[in-house]
């Protein structure tokens, strides 16, 4: 009985140990904002899943050790349906209920946010899904991003001439990103010689019917189009271009998923030739990380996506910083120590991620897949930052991918 008494008091004991452990452990909140209902959701829902992942993970291991305090982290998320309105309103609650960042990840509303998170006394550090070189125009001193680079644009026009495609109409994403897009790709592919027949912007995170725009575009006789937003209406789009009788090629703008939009048109066949961001499965990952993705898959009940793998990436770097700065609390010493949270290689890591630019710009690799008769073809790797061939090398050297796939060193034509 003196044996049971003694056990049942070490248990107790122990209990009150763990559950003091874990109380002790002091909060960080983190808060999210983006489309989560309504045609955007599916993008604004991957976005989140990344980062609370991301979240779960870090809890799961105890959270992080800062100043010789332990801390978790806690993920709040508020729906702003695409409006900068709400968003700016979403962040200042995030705020008031002590968040040290807000997840945003398109431009208009990250463009909204970023009037706020340098007040003075009320500061947080912005984590903006968007690679849109207007982010640059904000001189935001505490947003952090994925480096806006032109690769893609140039890799989209050199492929569409190798197809003998010189004339393309364009139908892209209003707002700023797909501004960015259409002014971008519409100097380099009239420069190497084609031309734009149509630029009908359309609004993909509220519109379901594209008929309209579709018809007049293709009356002009293209022989492809650049496309692209959210990957759901994006599948719209081509569905309903194929049904109207187009038979050119796509160029899917980056946010456009082409292993998402196979996967909701049932088919790879409606593609014919395209180009787009490569898949997310086209990236290998190394042995330690093989069950990183179908854990996701079954926790979150749908497809892993980039941006899940880049929103996971982002939180994960935030964790570094402020291990790095030694502070859970000051802001700018927090953003100060990004550049410590960097290299994140894909030994360790799901995706790569090798280094910040002073103003925030993640550097991180760029990548294109085209299809062909509706069958994908390998992975073609771009680093766009390196501007010699010893920065290139010292890239390759840093790099944990597999060479194999990195085809070549590709600077986004200017």
């Amino acid at each position: 009985m003196r044996y049971l008494k003694g056990f049942f008091c070490s248990v107790v004991c122990f209990m009150i140990f763990l559950w003091g452990a874990i109380a002790g452990a002091e909060e960080i909140v983190i808060g999210y904002s983006g489309p989560l209902s309504g045609p955007a959701a599916e993008y604004g829902q991957d976005c989140v899943n990344g980062v609370d992942m991301a979240v779960n993970e870090l809890n799961q291991n105890g959270g992080i050790a800062v100043g010789g305090k332990k801390y978790k982290f806690k993920l709040e998320r508020l729906d702003d349906r695409s409006d900068p309105t709400v968003a700016l309103n979403n962040a200042r609650r995030f705020k008031a209920n002590g968040a040290i960042a807000v997840f945003n990840s398109l431009l208009t509303t990250v463009s909204a946010i970023a009037k706020i998170n340098e007040d003075k006394g009320q500061e947080f550090i912005l984590m903006a899904f968007t690679s849109t070189p207007k982010i640059l125009e904000l001189k935001n001193k505490l947003v952090i991003f994925p480096n806006p680079s032109d690769v893609y644009r140039t890799a989209f026009v050199e492929w569409a001439l190798s197809q003998g495609y010189k004339k393309c109409a364009m139908m892209v994403t209003m707002g700023s990103y797909g501004d960015d897009w259409r002014k971008t790709f519409k100097a380099i592919y009239e420069k190497k010689g084609g031309t734009i027949t149509a630029d009908k912007p359309v609004n993909y995170y509220t519109e379901t019917d594209f008929s309209a725009p579709l018809t007049a575009a293709l009356k002009t006789n293209p022989d492809c189009m650049l496309i692209g937003g959210p990957s759901a209406t994006t599948a719209l789009v081509i569905e309903q271009a194929r049904a109207l009788g187009f038979k050119g090629g796509f160029m899917l703008i980056e946010q456009a998923k082409a292993d998402v939009i196979v996967k909701l048109l049932k088919d790879s066949k409606l593609m014919g030739n395209s180009i787009a961001n490569t898949t997310v499965m086209s990236s290998p990952r190394p042995p330690s990380l093989k069950n990183f993705i179908p854990n996701y898959e079954h926790n979150y009940k749908r497809m892993y996506t980039w941006e899940a793998e880049i929103n996971y990436m982002f939180m994960r770097a935030l964790a570094r910083a402020m291990v790095a700065a030694g502070t859970a609390t000051d802001i700018y010493k927090i953003r100060a120590a990004f550049p410590q949270a960097y290299p994140m290689t894909q030994d360790k890591f799901p995706g790569e991620h090798l280094g910040i630019t002073p103003e925030g710009g993640i550097y991180a690799w760029g990548a294109t897949q085209t299809i062909t008769n509706g069958k994908f073809n390998p992975t073609v790797m771009y680093a766009s930052w390196p501007k010699t061939q010893k920065e290139w090398d010292a890239v390759l050297k840093m790099s944990k991918k597999n060479k194999s796939i990195v085809k070549k060193w590709n600077r986004p034509e200017k």
